[in-house]
């Protein structure tokens, strides 16, 4: 399971504590024995002497094609194959994020299906900072692929000039739900944070790897 935004998941004292939560349910056998690979968006140096480092998070992650998708296949599952057994088909991998990783795990499954079947997201994204906005209409006028997606939001989520967090999950949930998609939707009153999707982790990841 590849986490976006890894840090974010991996501390043991945030909001995810995700490694504690995989021990526990994996003793409990509610989920598989799963290795969960946690990636942090890359920097672009500085232009020159003295100039700061910038952030390559949105290009990486909110852009709507299947550059992030080519990047785990072909960088990230074969160096980690180099340590660890790693499953090959798309039903034993998952993808995970917040924000703009939400909409990253979203997009790589959608892009590449033969590859990762399940999407857990965590306020999501899907609004148009790089053309997110698009995918309630896609999801309505495409056939329907083999994934499997959660989604979590709160009322409280941002509303700026990208466009309504909020309502652009329920307009996820409501196609989703239109073209007969296993998923779920989780929609509390929460902000832009990982408070509620670290809440409910443990249920939000039993129902991913379910069966």
């Amino acid at each position: 399971m590849i986490f976006q935004d890894g840090g974010g998941y991996v501390g043991e004292k945030g909001s995810f504590r995700t490694p504690i939560v995989f021990d526990n349910l994996i003793h409990k056998k509610e989920m598989p024995v799963t290795i969960g690979i946690f990636i942090q968006p890359g920097t672009v140096p500085g232009s020159g002497p003295g100039k700061k480092a910038r952030s390559n998070r949105s290009f990486e992650y909110d852009r709507l094609s299947d550059q992030y998708a080519l990047f785990l296949e072909k960088e990230i599952l074969p160096e980690v194959s180099k340590k660890y057994n790693l499953r090959q088909d798309a039903a034993g991998r998952a993808l995970c994020g917040i924000s703009s990783g939400g909409i990253c795990a979203f997009t790589a499954a959608w892009e590449r299906p033969d590859l990762f079947s399940k999407v857990l997201s965590h306020v999501g994204s899907f609004t148009n900072i790089r053309g997110g906005d698009v995918y309630p209409s896609l999801i309505r006028n495409t056939e329907k692929k083999s994934i499997r997606v959660f989604l979590q939001d709160g009322s409280g989520d941002l509303n700026n000039l990208f466009g309504s967090w909020p309502l652009a999950n329920q307009s996820m949930a409501s196609a989703l739900k239109l073209m007969n998609y296993d998923y779920r939707f989780e929609f509390g009153t929460g902000g832009h944070n990982g408070q509620h999707g670290g809440a409910i982790l443990p249920e939000s990841l039993k129902w991913l790897w379910r069966e």
